[in-house]
């Protein structure tokens, strides 16, 4: 026992010491020093910090993030567009009119394309030749102008004439058929040398409809030998040419050049007259 309370160390009285009075002042100071104070917790500012970026910053807060399947489920539940509706009534008379897609004749029958090609002819003919409220206004009677007509009028005529020659009756035909085509193409380039606002497929196209009243008195011709009749019916032909021709071809060019352009196919259809009396 007397050994082991030999090997005891001892604490130094003076360091114990001096640790209990650093203690005792430093509570005394935290005494005289009053109660800590505690600062609030500070609310967030409505106001962003200010910021040294040039762009003005946003109080809207940003987009939820969209995943990839959402936005693939949302394209899918746009329903799609209606059919368009079925066409009501003829559609033959809506295209007539000008409104709605052109008609598709790359199917139809050919008997349909040939009744369609000779209802226009008819109609076309009607809208030059005879007497009808669209001859003051040649944009509407020929707004649906066509070749066929004039070309099966020009054919008819050559055919007429060369049936009524005793001989050379092809020559006949050929020269007949140049006549008339090369003079539609020369009145058509004299009308808008003048200055006439048409097309040129439209002028051929009235000048082939008003062979129509020479191809009947050709005809007439052809039955009859006497020449005084006959003279008495290209006359006849001749004015009714005329006629149809004038308030087409007077509108396209300006009134001060009316002569110029009425003059030529006059001179061309007293040609064609002349040949119809001529040839026996």
């Amino acid at each position: 026992m007397s050994n082991s309370h030999n090997d005891t160390i001892p604490l130094h009285p003076s360091n114990s010491q001096s640790d209990i009075d650093e203690i005792r002042s430093l509570i005394d100071d935290s005494v005289h020093s009053g109660p800590a104070v505690v600062l609030p917790a500070r609310h967030p500012a409505t106001t962003p910090p200010p910021s040294s970026s040039p762009f003005i910053s946003s109080n809207i807060p940003p987009p939820p993030p969209v995943s990839s399947s959402s936005s693939l489920q949302k394209l899918q539940s746009v329903p799609a567009a209606p059919p368009p509706p079925p066409p009501v009534g003829n559609s033959s008379s809506i295209v007539a009119n000008g409104f709605g897609p052109p008609p598709n004749t790359l199917t139809e029958p050919v008997l349909d394309t040939v009744k369609r090609d000779l209802w226009r002819i008819v109609s076309n003919l009607k809208l030059v030749v005879f007497p009808n409220p669209f001859r003051e206004d040649p944009g509407k009677a020929l707004r649906d102008w066509d070749l066929w007509g004039p070309f099966f009028f020009i054919v008819f005529l050559g055919v007429a004439l060369s049936w009524s020659a005793s001989v050379k009756k092809s020559q006949v035909f050929a020269v007949a058929f140049a006549l008339l085509a090369a003079g539609a193409v020369i009145l058509t380039l004299n009308v808008l040398l003048l200055g006439g606002h048409i097309i040129f497929f439209q002028s051929l196209s009235l000048l082939g409809y008003c062979l129509f009243p020479l191809d009947v008195g050709a005809l007439i011709c052809m039955l009859k030998d006497n020449v005084v009749a006959k003279v008495i019916i290209v006359c006849l032909a001749l004015a009714w040419s005329s006629w149809a021709a004038y308030p087409f071809m007077s509108s396209a060019v300006n009134p001060n050049r009316k002569a110029l352009a009425l003059y030529p196919v006059l001179l061309m259809y007293l040609s064609v007259g002349f040949l119809i009396i001529a040839i026996d």
